[in-house]
């Protein structure tokens, strides 16, 4: 059976193109079974079909191979247009088949790319949490109960679960950032007019993005390098600013996201940049004016006439946020544009040539309480995202842990629109510093002549845990001696130590794990997964068990 790892990367599929080994007419197949399996997560509007896709993949011959984006699969927000296919902005009674492709569609088809499908969204891109839509509640990919972000739910979920290599968004108040947080995802959005909103139904259509989603910084940078058509030249801040006052934190996880908050500060001061501590009030101010001031007008403007010439055809709580637009005056809106302008000039004095770092969402829902109360939840998933193309500020959400499939947290990177270069430097540093956990047993443990191999690299220690029960151990016939853990059916909780690594060292760890061990994943006991040393079979011929002693 042909491989296909969990997430799609343009590098990986274009390793497997070159080496003979896929073609893009095998990978859709796999797309195909994929959507299959993943359908009750409402992803789709417009599915991955044979139909929609094959005549891309039959235009591939005309292209150079050589591309970059050649045979690369990405979905497609359904509030943008895709050439014959319909666009129904996630309202039935709206939906028109445009006969043009959006430009920045166009231009990604013309790299190569191949677009799969249409994706759900917050009817007419209004929420933040992917469950106003009639085609479905857009299920968490890890976690079905959750919420998944929105309004660009479907575009992250299709990336997370491996449908697509990239996804594009759109943003407004966060929607291209929320979903990606949610879900261990690189959101990138441009700054305001960067990327052409031609062929996007308008939500506020002076501040509207086209965002993308990708699994990586590299990813996301090629897809902006195709759109644009010119590469962002990544530079490092000279400062990177924090709120002063922590962050607000909320829902059932407030304390696991606090946690993740703090040990990503952490991180962030170990960059090697200068990091100052200040006070956000203004972007808070901004970020009130998005809904809460006149600016929701502008939505109003845009959909108005068909709101009130189709009752019924919008999900009531959709109508009730768009109507609050239609009464507010010139004289309001005026208020806020000359409030902005303060603000902005404010923000551009802050933000000269440094980056500011906030949480992507201070935490997240079930489905269940935003159905209870769904103008609250969705409210505090944009505290922190609002403000930013009120303030004409381009932003790069990241993952605090690019491996975390259980409760993934994210953090928000914020640039002046002339500073966009800010954005890829100071998120490649913090990804490049991520900590990643490996559990040890044995010589590497602490206080073990095996530890220093770790310390050296710069690894802590984070303290001792346990497997989940289903592990033995065996002291192998090796000299040393060596533990061996090994997934069994009828194993046990093994306890082990936990350190914490940095991505661009462990590698360096790897090179000293010898055979019969290898690095694989641990399920430890609180039901989280974390790397660290397994053992091949054939060395357990001789092996003693050791479980219930430990070593």
């Amino acid at each position: 059976m042909r491989y296909f790892p969990d997430r799609l990367t343009s590098a990986w599929l274009r390793k497997s193109y070159a080496a003979g080994e896929l073609t893009p007419a095998e990978l859709l197949q796999e797309i195909l079974r994929r959507t299959e399996v993943h359908r009750e997560k409402n992803i789709w509007i417009i599915p991955p079909s044979e139909k929609l896709v094959q005549k891309y993949i039959d235009r591939l011959t005309a292209y150079d191979p050589a591309l970059p984006l050649w045979g690369i699969p990405f979905s497609i927000k359904d509030n943008i247009d895709l050439a014959g296919v319909e666009t129904t902005a996630a309202c039935p009674a709206y939906v028109y088949t445009p006969q043009e492709s959006a430009p920045v569609v166009q231009k990604l088809i013309l790299a190569g790319a191949i677009p799969v499908g249409k994706t759900n969204l917050d009817q007419f891109a209004t929420g933040l949490t992917g469950t106003r839509s009639p085609y479905g509640e857009a299920h968490n990919a890890y976690q079905p109960e959750l919420i998944s972000g929105g309004s660009s739910s479907g575009a992250a979920i299709s990336v997370a679960l491996g449908l697509a290599a990239f996804a594009l968004g759109t943003d407004t108040a966060g929607s291209g950032r929320v979903p990606a947080a949610l879900h261990s995802l690189i959101g990138y959005k441009p700054p305001v007019g960067a990327w052409s909103t031609e062929g996007v139904v308008p939500a506020c259509a002076s501040i509207d993005c086209v965002t993308v989603f990708a699994c990586n910084l590299a990813d996301a940078a090629l897809v902006d390098k195709a759109v644009r058509g010119t590469d962002v030249l990544p530079r490092p801040p000279e400062k990177i600013l924090l709120p002063e006052r922590e962050p607000e934190f909320f829902g059932d996880y407030a304390e696991i996201y606090r946690t993740k908050w703090r040990q990503a500060v952490r991180r962030i001061e170990h960059l090697g940049i200068p990091v100052e501590f200040i006070d956000i009030t203004v972007f808070e101010k901004a970020a009130g004016i998005l809904y809460d001031g006149a600016y929701i007008a502008e939505r109003w403007e845009a959909l108005g006439e068909f709101i009130d010439t189709h009752s019924g055809a919008l999900l009531p709580v959709t109508e009730s946020i768009l109507r609050t637009g239609k009464d507010k005056t010139a004289a309001a809106l005026f208020r806020d544009i000359h409030a902005l302008q303060k603000y902005r000039a404010e923000v551009r004095r802050i933000l000269a040539d440094r980056v500011l770092i906030l949480p992507t969402a201070g935490g997240t829902f079930t489905r269940e309480q935003v159905r209870q109360d769904p103008i609250g939840a969705n409210s505090r998933m944009g505290i922190y995202t609002n403000h930013c193309n009120l303030l004409d500020l381009c932003a790069a959400a990241v993952p605090e842990n690019e491996t975390d499939r259980t409760l993934p947290f994210g953090l928000t990177i914020f640039a002046l629109t002339a500073n966009e270069a800010l954005l890829f430097k100071t998120a490649e540093l913090f990804l490049d510093n991520a900590k990643y956990k490996i559990a040890v047993c044995g010589l590497h443990k602490k206080g073990y002549p095996l530890e220093y191999q770790l310390r050296e690299l710069g690894a802590d220690y984070s303290g001792r845990a346990r497997t989940a029960a289903h592990y033995r151990l065996y002291a192998l016939d090796t000299d040393p001696p060596k533990p061996g853990l090994v997934r069994s059916s009828d194993g046990a909780s093994v306890e082990v130590d936990i350190f914490e690594i940095s991505r661009s060292k462990l590698g360096a760890f790897m090179q000293n794990v010898k055979a019969p061990l290898a690095i694989g994943n641990i399920e430890l006991s609180d039901g989280s997964v974390v790397k660290g040393f397994l053992c091949e079979p054939y060395a357990l011929e001789k092996a003693v068990d050791i479980t219930e002693s430990g070593f």
